[in-house]
């Protein structure tokens, strides 16, 4: 396992990054960098874009309340992950806070909400779904930010869907018990793991999902999951067998 500084204070900013770059901070990026963090000028700490490495960075006060950001050296080189997106559909608010969480460190590259029959929550805030993969990320040491997607319609999402990727979608009623002997018969490739809502795919979506020549029913054992319990364990069995943990 990668060893990465765990003890430096790291921010997300959304521009490019190099060395002897000025960034300037957001009012709201300044004050959690000098009233909450407590960093005075001349003080230090890591800085990522997802694209262009971790970065040691100087904070350089200006004025009562404002700051920057001076790049220093370059301390880490960006890293990719596994070619992993996760659909799922949209769960109430602090559930659907803590699964874009854990997907962001389970090293998704993109998330996409699915609205099905049974979805329960079919407004989605993608900012504060943004904010909470920035928040992961920057705890966990992670360089890569997840995209997130717009919200789409399983039907317009099947029919669209890429013929390269694997689609992974959990299914109870999946005929194979063993979901590492189910994972272990896919081809090494893009991926995509579905989740549905509380209620599961109704027969038709099931049908519509089973009909995608590259659709794999991953069963997740004899227990029924919360969706959000259900996308820690299927990203860590995709990871486990098919991603970045091999």
């Amino acid at each position: 396992m990668a060893v990465h500084d765990f003890t430096s204070q790291r921010l997300f900013v959304a521009v490019p990054l190099s060395e002897g770059a000025r960034v300037a901070c957001s009012p709201e990026q300044a004050s959690y960098l000098r009233s909450v963090l407590r960093l005075a000028d001349g003080d230090e700490i890591l800085v990522f874009n997802g694209r262009d490495g971790e970065w040691r960075a100087r904070l350089v006060a200006e004025g009562k309340r404002g700051a920057s950001l001076e790049m220093l050296d370059l301390v880490r080189a960006q890293t990719g992950g596994p070619d992993l997106h996760y659909l799922f559909a949209p769960l109430k608010r602090a559930r659907l806070d803590y699964m874009v969480q854990k997907a962001t460190e389970m090293g998704v590259a993109r998330l996409v909400p699915v609205l099905t029959r049974h979805t329960l929550a079919e407004r989605v805030n993608l900012d504060r779904m943004r904010a909470n993969a920035i928040e992961a990320a920057e705890q966990c040491g992670i360089l890569r930010v997840p995209e997130i997607a717009e919200p789409i319609k399983l039907t317009r999402l099947l029919d669209g869907w890429d013929a390269s990727r694997t689609l992974v979608f959990c299914d109870e009623a999946a005929e194979q018990a063993s979901p590492i002997a189910a994972l272990s018969a896919c081809a090494p490739g893009p991926l995509a793991v579905l989740i549905g809502p509380e209620g599961g795919f109704s027969p038709d979506e099931r049908a519509m999902i089973r009909a995608v020549p590259q659709a794999v029913a991953l069963s997740l054992g004899p227990r029924i999951m919360r969706a959000d319990t259900a996308a820690v364990a299927a990203l860590a069995l995709v990871n486990a067998v098919l991603g970045d943990w091999r």
